[in-house]
């Protein structure tokens, strides 16, 4: 398979049975990161993944790493933490807050780079992307965001600067989001974190299935509304 390169005239992108196998899911390079071209690549199971100073390249992992919401495991200690968690946690409060706090928390380094941030936080604004807040009192010490597929959710990345508010965050967002009607989240990669969390590899030709049936649902319209998510005086 050969690595294409994408036109800024047109939105269309190769199949990901093309994607290279090593590395694992590289299917392209190039194009742009507008609203609609993003929006072109999720709706077929392809993300930007790139670092400062190289092109765009887009990719489509095969295997794919998902959580199915009802699935995230609750260790014992975690458990007992949420218990008398001191989190309240929100959805759509600070979404610009969240994903420069997904920039700065990297002793790595950042994929999410300024065009990153900017073209987010234009799919933030016409509500295909989305936040998730946790607070100590005012302080905000965790976070996630993704894109919204119908009842599918594509987690980009998550940050944590207290004790388990990355979990705190995915916890309570995979009981919300399954309460009203979403079926599945994206993990992209799985990694040591996710796989604690309940996060497993499926082939990508059953992802792309699950992706194709569940763009096609819906959940409530409110559920996106800026809210309180969870309360520690609840």
């Amino acid at each position: 398979m050969r690595l294409v390169q994408l036109s800024r005239n047109t939105l269309a992108f190769p199949s990901p049975e093309g994607a290279l196998r090593e590395p694992n899911g590289l299917l392209a390079l190039g194009g742009d990161l507008s609203p609609a071209r993003l929006l072109m690549a999720y709706q077929q199971g392809i993300f930007p993944w790139f670092s400062p100073g190289d092109p765009i390249l887009w990719w489509s992992p095969d295997p794919r790493a998902v959580l199915w919401p009802d699935q995230f495991h609750l260790s014992r200690s975690m458990k007992r933490f949420h218990k008398s968690s001191p989190y309240r946690i929100t959805l759509n409060h600070a979404f610009e807050r969240v994903i420069h706090g997904c920039a700065e928390e990297r002793d790595e380094g950042t994929w999410i780079t300024d065009s990153i941030l900017q073209a987010y936080h234009r799919l933030h604004e016409l509500g295909h992307a989305h936040s998730v807040e946790v607070w100590r009192g005012d302080e905000l010490v965790g976070g996630m965001y993704g894109v919204v597929q119908g009842a599918l959710f594509c987690g980009e990345s998550m940050f944590s600067r207290a004790e388990n508010a990355s979990k705190s965050a995915l916890l309570v967002f995979c009981r919300a989001f399954a309460q009203n009607g979403g079926r599945l989240l994206d993990c992209q990669v799985l990694n040591n974190h996710t796989a604690s969390l309940g996060a497993i590899e499926i082939p990508r030709k059953a992802y792309l299935e699950q992706l194709a049936e569940l763009r096609a649902l819906s959940l409530p319209p409110h559920f996106w509304i800026p809210r309180v998510l969870f309360s520690p005086f609840d």
